[in-house]
């Protein structure tokens, strides 16, 4: 049984491109330590197509038989991270073979990447697979909606081990380069089989790679070196610019840097991009407008319903000197009038969620005007969703909300089921626990349907998930699109 395993993980590593055929009996070799066995009768059947999640799920219940590790997702993933690794070329390699496609497009190198990270089990396809993706009209636009799903949930006896495990420093965080090769541990994921590609960009070395949940094509996270906090300023422009001429296919954007309206990772200082166009980057100006002392740089207002400041040039220079002066301006800007605060007891409230982007010869670049204030009304933000959609989305609205793609809760999907037989079979929605949540937003949109059967209810709820995400990027925007919102966005810009 071991035998066959190795061989078709070999074989598989022989089909990808991973392995190079000259390595196979070293790469059986290494497998074999993995698992402490000294013999190894190679199986005379060949061996194509091969499962990848067959092989390793067949590997890791051999492992669990012989005690090598413990019956758990999280000690299963530590260790078919290991058996990946076997497979894998060294850093090097990849880096040389990544820039010498480069010389011929940056698009091939990325495709190359792209694969390689999901070949080498990094990004788990067949978890990914499992996330529930759809899209919704709306006023704005097709806004993306994904459930969540291809985190493993961990299982108690791993959280206990979580515990009991002595604190670590190293890596200093998810996004440090040091997660390159590390064993990983009950608290900390296996990235044995993880790349990473070296970039300059300010003039100082910043790491490139996928995220292993992808959220969306192509989804990469561009990470400084240092372990250094998040912070929006000048040289975040410059960055953002310095990484979209390297890679013209790909948007770059930033979580802003404050607490509630930034990402979850602030202490680390770093950006996420894409080949994937959202709502937000195909939403058109709504009103242009024009700035002084910057009447070359076409600026509008976007329509969207966060607040979004557009401006385009054929010379990224003039639009990082502009997102500069606005960031500078919105940093210090307060207009009571509009419930704007620069800051309450000497805390900052107001940054810049920006996107940059290249069309044809001109640069893009989207600034999302943020404001983390919080009151008695709404102690998680005020312009953050608001208690009444916290049945669907309670999270921060970071980079990729803004752009219009809902990254929700797992939980949904097991809830959305539950609505839906729930409301097939009249039965009261409040008397159950797990979706009791959801009672007053089912009493609202019900009354809308005068038709509701197994064939349209599956679409109806998703629609209507849909449309309450599309009211939590109306709470997180600073100005409504309103008349009086627009009338207060555009007070803020004649202080520009």
């Amino acid at each position: 049984m071991l035998n066959e395993s190795i061989k078709k993980l070999v074989q598989y590593g022989i089909e990808t491109g991973l392995t190079p055929a000259c390595e196979k009996i070293y790469t059986t070799n290494l497998l074999l330590d993995v698992f402490k066995e000294d013999e190894y009768n190679e199986p005379e059947e060949e061996y194509s197509d091969i499962d990848l999640e067959e092989v390793l799920a067949d590997l890791l219940n051999e492992a669990v038989k012989r005690g090598l590790i413990e019956d758990s997702i999280v000690y299963r993933d530590l260790f078919d991270t290991r058996l990946m690794n076997c497979l894998m070329p060294r850093p090097s390699q990849v880096q040389k073979e990544f820039w010498d496609r480069y010389e011929k497009s940056p698009e091939e190198a990325t495709d190359y990447f792209y694969k390689l990270s999901q070949d080498s089990d990094y990004i788990r396809r067949y978890r990914v697979k499992k996330d529930q993706k759809w899209t919704v009209e709306s006023e704005y636009g097709d806004i993306d909606i994904t459930i969540n799903l291809s985190k493993p949930e961990k299982d108690p006896k791993a959280i206990a081990a979580a515990k009991l495990a002595k604190s670590s420093s190293y890596p200093k965080c998810l996004l440090c380069p040091e997660n390159e090769g590390y064993a990983g541990r009950a608290n900390h994921p296996a990235r044995e089989n993880h790349r990473i590609i070296p970039i300059t960009i300010n003039d100082s070395p910043w790491g490139f790679q996928y995220s292993p949940y992808v959220y969306y094509n192509e989804h990469c996270i561009v990470f400084n070196s240092q372990h250094t906090p998040m912070k929006i300023e000048r040289n975040a422009f410059v960055k953002l610019f310095d990484f979209v001429k390297l890679f013209p296919h790909y948007f770059l954007g930033s979580n802003a840097d404050l607490p509630i309206v930034g990402g979850s990772i602030l202490s680390h200082d770093h950006f996420q991009g894409g080949h994937y166009t959202f709502a937000m980057a195909k939403a058109p100006i709504e009103k242009p407008v024009t700035i002084p002392g910057y009447e070359d740089v076409e600026a509008g207002i976007v329509k969207w319903p966060l607040s979004v400041l557009r401006i385009r040039h054929k010379d990224e220079k003039r639009l990082i000197d502009l997102a500069t002066h606005v960031l500078e301006v919105w940093r210090g800007y307060t207009d009571e009038a509009a419930f704007i605060f620069a800051e309450t007891d000497g805390e900052p409230h107001n940054t810049i969620t920006p996107i940059a982007r290249k069309k044809g010869d001109i640069f893009e670049l989207d600034l999302t005007l943020r404001n983390n204030i919080t009151t008695e009304e709404h102690p998680l933000g005020v312009y953050h969703p608001h208690a009444q959609y916290h049945h669907i989305k309670k999270e921060n609205i970071g980079l990729i909300e803004v752009m219009g793609l809902a990254v929700l809760p797992a939980r949904l999907k097991e809830e959305l089921e539950l609505l839906s037989e729930y409301i097939l079979e009249g039965k009261d929605v409040a008397s159950n626990e797990k979706i009791e949540k959801h009672a007053a937003w089912v009493a609202e949109f019900l009354p809308k349907y005068e038709t509701i059967n197994e064939e349209n209810i599956h679409e109806i709820l998703q629609k209507e998930v849909g449309i309450v995400f599309t009211h939590v990027l109306e709470d997180a925007g600073v100005y409504k699109c309103t008349p009086e919102g627009r009338e207060a966005f555009m007070r803020f810009i004649e202080k520009l």
